[in-house]
């Protein structure tokens, strides 16, 4: 499927690995020129360099946290008038209540919720004024389905949720349309590392961590980052005009429910 966007500029954050990984590959696939954004340098330039090679797209790369308003600011500056913004962040790590306290809150609320509206409310202006846009936030299951040790990345990203319903259908008469794409456990770092938690807590190895995850999911593996990807690309496309302030889950099924 011609997906309508080659040519168009992109921001992916935290693009290095992982889902904005294979997010920046199929919009490069699509032809969209990118800005690439992650904390280290090294794995972001091999993924540029990669991308270039392989779809002969323009690439740039801003190594900074973008969390913070100076890496913000600079992975803004690398673009002119973006049409396509993919907002990323790493998870904040796993815990019960009693583990948080208002540092570990504000962390978390400044890196997954604050950071995508800040960067979706320096890009609104030119999407709205040039009549084309599209924001895509990836987000997490747990918004559908709270995760019990994950409850800072639950409260922090059903803010962001909050914020997207409203302001998704004031821009949507403009072009401008905004989703949020809601994983659940793909192999990445980040599923390695929860993996490696499970290890420990439950005194078994990590493959037989690994094992016992995959089995209790209805594919019986772990997503695709590529595949992840190929949706985000779609929610990126000509195509998705008409899907406005959907959160939409690509979790192999784990979460039960008729709606």
């Amino acid at each position: 499927m011609d997906l309508g966007i080659k040519g168009r500029k992109a921001i992916v954050c935290a693009s290095s690995k992982g889902l904005g990984r294979g997010c920046a590959i199929k919009l490069a696939e699509a032809g969209v020129d990118l800005v690439l954004n992650a904390r280290s340098e090294g794995p972001l330039n091999e993924t540029a360099e990669y991308i270039r090679d392989t779809f002969g797209v323009n690439v740039n790369t801003v190594a900074c946290d973008i969390t913070t308003e100076e890496g913000r600011n600079k992975v803004l500056a690398a673009v002119d008038a973006p049409d396509i913004l993919v907002n990323n962040a790493g998870g904040p790590p796993p815990g019960i209540w009693s583990d948080w306290g208002q540092a570990e809150w504000e962390a978390a609320v400044q890196s997954n919720m604050l950071t995508p509206i800040l960067l979706a409310t320096a890009v609104l202006p030119g999407m709205i004024s040039r009549k084309w846009g599209r924001i895509v936030n990836i987000t997490s299951g747990s918004v559908k389905s709270p995760i019990p040790h994950l409850g800072l990345s639950n409260g922090a990203r059903a803010g962001l949720t909050g914020f997207v319903a409203g302001t998704s259908r004031q821009v949507a008469k403009d072009g401008v349309i905004m989703n949020n794409l809601l994983p659940g456990q793909h192999d990445t770092d980040r599923i390695n590392a929860l993996m490696t938690n499970k290890s420990k807590a439950e005194g078994i190895s990590l493959d037989d961590a690994r094992t016992k995850t995959q089995a209790g999911l209805p594919t019986g593996r772990f997503g695709d980052p590529l595949d992840f990807g190929a949706t985000c690309a779609f929610m990126c496309s000509e195509h998705a005009k008409f899907m406005v302030g959907q959160n939409i889950l690509l979790d192999g099924g784990a979460f039960n429910s008729t709606l």
